[in-house]
């Protein structure tokens, strides 16, 4: 413990990143300041005021690929994001240094960081716990080392709800997690389940935010097969309208209404037809048994969403249905449809020196200029760019 504490005392401040081993830290030897300290940080500005800038939705990767041996038929995340030649996704300090300069390029100054989708719902409440133990030890170690750059969104074993209680007590009392991040279901069984209501109990205890991400709506791959990447382009946000529809009309908001939610790629398709929601509370309850408010006024008090919705008509759009101070920047970083590795992936150096393969990233709907060009008024995109996040996240 004491190695790990001089560690973290020798890197807070440095352009450096970190590496947990099985069951240490391990001290790489690298100097990713010659990279990051050549590039000018970009400052965003609106209505000639500085704003802090805060990218809700962009992913890591903390290093469980020793703990996944064995168990690769159970997991995703032996996708091509998990190959340690990806650039960004790893917690190795040449990515992080990466990962800042293009930050610093691209005017975003916080990251809230969260998991790439893969919970590892699967896993017996032993492994489960020492998959989210590592993962969250390193995001920690990572926060510490980089206070004014990146905040927390920790791992929980949500299908061991009392032990995911547990992790959500360990992330903010002892790693000053901000949030916790979740996919849209678990094995199967919708969040507004009953046995999970300890996690969101928890959660409306702590005062912390939760970001569903989802990984897929697997009851309809059948139908996903074919040309689009159907699985991706329409399962995720299909996911995620369910996983809301059904936390508002099982009454888990109701019973929780401390509940704060940010939900993945715009909120899915609910907030585009909320007015089909709204009428079924209104006008059907024998389909729609009551609940406290209407489906729409949820998503002006409990329910956030991210900017990831790919044009500005749509951007504009989702400020009409849910207002602009429930909606928060995202960026998906470093993310790319899920593009895997080939052979047409550029390698590179970074900082490092070592060899890379070139991650895609979004284009410019994914930026901050996409905000910027909107044509949604100033206090609108300052919010969005910053200042909801900063809310949610207590920066």
């Amino acid at each position: 413990m004491s190695d790990r504490r001089e560690f973290l005392r020798n890197v807070a401040g440095a352009m450096a990143g970190t590496l947990l081993g099985g069951s240490g830290l391990m001290n790489a030897a690298a100097n990713p300041t010659q990279t990051a300290a050549s590039v000018k940080r970009r400052e965003i500005s609106v209505g000639g005021r500085r704003l802090k800038t805060v990218d809700f939705h962009c992913h890591c990767f903390p290093d469980i690929r020793d703990l996944l041996k064995g168990y690769e038929q159970n997991t995703k995340e032996d996708s091509g994001f998990l190959n340690p030649k990806r650039r960004f996704t790893m917690l190795e300090p040449a990515k992080i240094a990466d990962r800042l300069q293009s930050m610093d390029e691209r005017g975003i100054d916080v990251q809230a960081l969260s998991l790439f989708s893969g919970y590892n719902y699967w896993a017996d409440r032993d492994l489960a716990g020492r998959l989210a133990q590592r993962q969250n030890e390193q995001l920690a170690d990572l926060c510490t080392a980089h206070p004014d750059r990146f905040v927390g969104l920790g791992a929980v074993s949500i299908q061991h709800p009392d032990l995911a209680v547990e992790q959500m007590d360990e992330g903010v009392k002892k790693y000053n997690f901000r949030g916790f991040v979740i996919g849209g279901s678990v094995n199967g069984e919708e969040l507004s389940a009953r046995k999970f209501d300890p996690f969101w109990a928890k959660a409306e205890e702590l005062g912390i935010v939760i970001f569903t991400h989802p990984v897929g709506f697997e009851e309809g791959e059948k139908r996903f097969q074919g040309n689009g990447s159907l699985g991706n382009v329409i399962g995720n946000p299909l996911e995620t309208t369910v996983a809301l529809s059904h936390l508002i009309f099982d009454g888990t908001l109701d019973r929780y209404p401390g509940v704060k939610i940010v939900a993945a790629h715009g909120g899915g398709y609910l907030p585009s037809y909320l007015g089909r929601s709204n009428h079924c509370a209104e006008k059907i309850p024998t389909s729609c048994r009551p609940i406290k408010k209407l489906p729409g006024d949820y998503f002006k008090e409990q329910i956030y969403v991210d900017s990831v919705v790919f044009t500005a008509e749509n951007l504009r759009h989702l400020v009409v249905e849910v207002g602009a101070n429930h909606v928060v920047f995202g960026t998906d970083f470093p993310a790319a449809v899920n593009e895997p590795v080939s052979a047409n992936d550029r390698s590179q150096r970074d900082a490092a020196g070592n060899e890379y393969v070139q991650q895609p990233l979004w284009g410019e709907d994914r930026e901050a200029d996409f905000v910027l060009s909107s044509g949604l008024n100033a206090a609108d995109q300052r919010a969005i760019l910053g200042e909801n996040a900063a809310r949610l996240l207590r920066l």
